[in-house]
């Protein structure tokens, strides 16, 4: 069974064509919400190098602000006996 038409509920081959549409436009939308957001967040980083902050080290805060306190505190365990090790 098919019916013809832009906003029909079932197309050729059995596709509900409504709800593909509908998930298609919402990856879209989202997609253009990401890519404002990149752009905010490079904003940001740009700011945070112009008021003398090393980017490099904020994103890395910001990646150990994400994790466990304490997966951190066994990095930076292993952190310092791997320099200790090195001679560092």
């Amino acid at each position: 069974m098919s019916t013809i038409g832009h906003n029909s509920a079932v197309n050729e081959g059995g596709i509900a064509a409504d709800r593909l549409r509908s998930i298609i436009e919402r990856v879209e939308r989202l997609e253009s919400e990401r890519k404002a957001l990149s752009g905010d967040i490079k904003d940001i980083f740009s700011e945070a190098k112009s008021a003398g902050f090393d980017v490099k080290v904020v994103k890395q805060i910001i990646r150990i602000r994400k994790q466990e306190p304490a997966d951190v505190e066994e990095q930076e365990t292993l952190l310092d006996v791997y320099r200790r090790a090195l001679g560092m």
